[in-house]
């Protein structure tokens, strides 16, 4: 990975993902606990040996700048040559915001090509997967490609939300279908599957970055890698296909792309599970972020009623469980959840105070937000509506301007003195 250059797309304003991106952008959303949805594509990287990384952020990106700035910048050796580097749009090629994934590569163009690298791999900070790229540049080569992308087999009905890649035996990449209601296609290695782009390309370096003006001076185009980019240099380059190769190592390939509340929602599921799906405790592959300075979770009384417990649940540094129970849950840090209180099935962000009495089922818990004594949230959806954001599968979302209170009521464990 020395002559590869990684380019990370992390500037999406999420709109599915609404109201946790309202005040912060997609990839900075926390997720399992202790990590952010962009940890888990910068942590393949640096697990791939992929020292050279440009971020591109644009929208509501403060506190994404902030986690990679404290939590990621020191990982790499900055005197051999290495970065993780935060690029903002900086207008030097066009008086635009980005106006789509190529364009977010081409305005970036004079300092992708100031570090002169072989090959150029594009990546996105909002899905969930284990990958060696690594693995992805020793077929690039081996199959003397021009470009790469990488590829996941899906069921035939969920066409409509991929780019579907249509593939030779050989694996050589002969057509695109981007995002189709249906498809005749197949996978040549599975009649059953289809071919899906994962968002993943790699490039030489003489062939992206002409592709990349080409486009830029074109009206029509979306300046979108699926729709414009590689449509436009099929049959002039020789595009091959890289099946995906599952770091996590589970009996099903894991690929998720949080876009949507709920698939956010199914994806913290999985890792809070027995067995779980996704697997954060692989020594072989270990997940990295930014290190916050918290005390260990602490669970308190253990009186009939009033037990603090926590079970198939994952619960964060600083967290105090005092005489509540939480079940099927992903707790970030700083957490506390009072006396008799209840919480199943549900994922509170950081600095959360749960008062007394409360009952808390499929939730996701904004940051810094605090529930009085007696809260009710997820059992009654038409009383959830009047409050909080409810998706359509009744999923209840609160934020911090839903919080019924200012001032948070101190936790039992500071009453208890």
């Amino acid at each position: 990975m020395k002559d590869t250059l990684g380019v990370l797309l992390a500037g999406g304003a999420g709109e599915r993902l609404f109201p946790l991106t309202r005040d912060r952008a997609k990839p900075a959303v926390p997720f399992g606990g202790n990590y952010r949805i962009i940890d888990i594509t910068l942590s393949n990287c640096i697990n791939s040996g992929l020292r050279r990384v440009y971020i591109l952020t644009q929208y509501k990106a403060l506190s994404l700048n902030r986690h990679i700035r404290e939590g990621w910048t020191s990982v790499v050796a900055q005197e051999l040559g290495e970065f993780i580097e935060i690029l903002s749009p900086m207008q030097r090629v066009s008086a635009n915001w980005y106006m789509g994934t190529a364009d977010a590569v081409y305005q970036n163009i004079y300092s992708i090509g100031a570090e002169q690298p072989k090959h150029v791999i594009i990546l996105s900070g909002d899905h969930i997967y284990k990958m060696d790229y690594g693995k992805m540049l020793e077929h690039h080569q081996a199959t003397n490609a021009d470009v790469t992308l990488a590829t996941l087999p899906i069921e035939p009905h969920e066409v409509s939300r991929f780019g579907v890649v249509e593939i030779e035996r050989s694996g050589e990449v002969i057509g695109f279908q981007e995002k189709p209601k249906t498809t005749n296609l197949r996978s040549p290695f599975n009649p059953n599957m289809v071919d899906a782009s994962m968002g993943i390309y790699l490039f030489n370096t003489d062939v992206l970055l002409p592709a990349l003006m080409q486009d830029a001076e074109d009206p029509t185009s979306k300046h979108d890698f699926g729709h414009n980019i590689l449509p436009s240099i099929l049959g002039k380059y020789k595009i091959q296909a890289y099946n995906f190769v599952d770091e996590n190592k589970q009996h099903a390939l894991y690929w998720r792309d949080v876009g949507t509340l709920d698939a956010y929602y199914d994806a913290n599921m999985d890792i809070a599970s027995v067995s779980p799906v996704f697997n954060l405790y692989d020594a072989h592959w270990p997940m990295r972020t930014r290190v916050r300075q918290y005390p260990p979770a602490k669970f308190v009384f253990g009186e009939p009623g009033r037990t603090g417990m926590a079970v198939n649940s994952i619960v964060s540094a600083g967290c105090i469980v005092s005489g509540a129970v939480v079940r099927n849950s992903v707790l970030s840090q700083d957490v506390r959840v009072n006396s008799y209180s209840e919480v199943d099935s549900s994922i509170v962000f950081s600095h959360v105070d749960i008062g007394r009495h409360c009952r808390i089922r499929r939730a996701i818990i904004d940051r810094d937000v605090h529930l009085p004594e007696g809260t009710v949230i997820g059992y009654d959806q038409n009383e959830d509506k009047k409050n909080y954001f409810v998706t359509p599968s009744g999923l209840t979302v609160v934020t911090r301007d839903h919080s019924l209170y200012e001032n948070p009521v101190a936790s039992d464990f500071l009453q208890q003195g």
